[in-house]
């Protein structure tokens, strides 16, 4: 049973699934067989993309993993005696039905509490700032693992687990072609990375005029789209200030980067107006999930400022175009009240990363963190908002 019952439906905007070993090659096209391996090092499983060994998940095959909300305490208090990622992750636990198959996740979401989510891969973010010189490679791994969630999850199951597919953009024809066989089998929403897009001459923003055929599609499927946090490609900027070629690596301590964590979403979000995509196409549904609320005052602020100083720079009013088109999912631990201040109690979207450490073990205890707002902004936010954007 649930912690408590809660007098509305909730429609939990960020749950995870963890993938087999199988979910990123099992469609892959033979000449691409060897881009991705599981390969044994000292006893343990790991990935390597195209030959080179990752660490940005300690544990790729996810037969293991910490516990939900294994780090309640270190968002709740912070981390004053210092310890490490594993120390605070505690003992792990075997992997379980439901974060493999869909139903018995809906037999765990019936005993959380939760009528509804957005189901999110987790492997998945690592996959194209490791591929970013190689677009074809990019687009054919997306395919492949979207057709081994759709085998696996669906797109929508039982009108409860709606999964998101991921889309990339390099190429846009292609992309064009990905969106189109996902709504085909019945996506929702799909994931796209709040990271500048890798091409055959360089990285650009997703919000230029060359994505404008996408986006166009994007609003006549009236689809969601997520961006969800990922790899976006910013440990190259830390390498420049430390002097290392380190890739991203969460889990292990590293203040610079924490100091900069939210960077790539304001970037992105800056860049969505900067660039004019939110102007062009203003019936755009954006979600940006799992990268917390903390950078969104001071980039509108900014905005703001800049629009006051340099109006032809933009299409119009970029903070109040922000409000019309970005959904938020805030963080638990954060002020939910002023951000429903912000930019509205119907932009702000309930989400609790279950099932992994960084999220919540009670989903539902979410409602801590909005129980004195009144109940038509609880509402909204715990599934009325998300149930909306995605006409459910």
């Amino acid at each position: 049973m649930p912690s408590r019952t809660l007098p509305y439906p909730l429609f939990d905007a960020d749950n995870h699934l963890y993938e087999t070993e199988e979910a990123l090659t099992k469609h892959l096209p033979e000449k691409y067989k060897n881009a991705i391996q599981y390969v044994q090092v000292n006893g343990r499983t790991k990935i390597a993309i195209r030959g080179q060994i990752s660490e940005y998940i300690p544990n790729p095959t996810f037969e293991v993993v910490a516990r939900p909300g294994a780090m309640e305490d270190y968002f709740r208090v912070g981390n004053p005696e210092g310890k490490s990622r594993r120390e605070i992750f505690g003992d792990p636990m075997r992997a379980i039905p439901a974060f493999r198959d869909p139903a018995p996740r809906l037999q765990l979401m019936d005993e959380l509490g939760i009528q509804r989510s957005l189901m999110f891969p987790t492997l998945a973010s690592l996959v194209e700032e490791r591929m970013r010189d190689d677009p074809d490679l990019i687009h054919a791994v997306v395919h492949s693992l979207n057709q081994w969630l759709l085998e696996t999850w669906s797109f929508n199951y039982e009108d409860r687990i709606f999964t998101v597919p991921v889309v990339s953009l390099p190429i846009v024809d292609k992309a064009i072609e990905e969106l189109d066989w996902c709504v085909a089998n019945g996506a929702k929403a799909i994931l796209v990375r709040p990271a500048p897009v890798p091409g055959f001459s360089g990285s650009r923003s997703f919000a230029l005029p060359e994505f404008d055929p996408f986006w166009e599609r994007v609003v006549e499927h009236g689809v969601l789209v997520a961006m969800h946090s990922s790899d976006s490609g910013y440990a190259k900027y830390a390498s420049d200030w430390e002097g290392n070629k380190d890739e991203m690596l969460p889990f292990k301590t590293n203040t610079f980067r924490m100091v900069n964590e939210w960077r790539p979403v304001q970037d992105a979000v800056a860049s969505w107006v900067c660039h004019g995509a939110l102007f062009r196409h203003p019936d755009l549904k954006i979600a940006v999930i799992e990268n917390g609320s903390a950078w969104l005052e001071p980039l509108l602020q900014t905005l703001a400022d800049t629009y006051k100083k340099a109006p032809e720079g933009f299409g119009g009013d970029p903070v109040a175009a922000i409000k019309r088109s970005i959904h938020v999912s805030p963080f638990w631990e954060e002020d939910l009240g002023e951000l429903s201040k912000l930019i509205g109690a119907d932009k702000v979207l309930f989400g609790s990363d279950y099932p992994h450490p960084e999220g919540l073990a009670d989903p539902v205890s979410y409602y801590d963190a909005i129980k004195d707002l009144d109940e038509g902004d609880q509402a909204k936010i715990m599934g009325g908002n998300l149930a909306r954007l995605l006409s459910v």
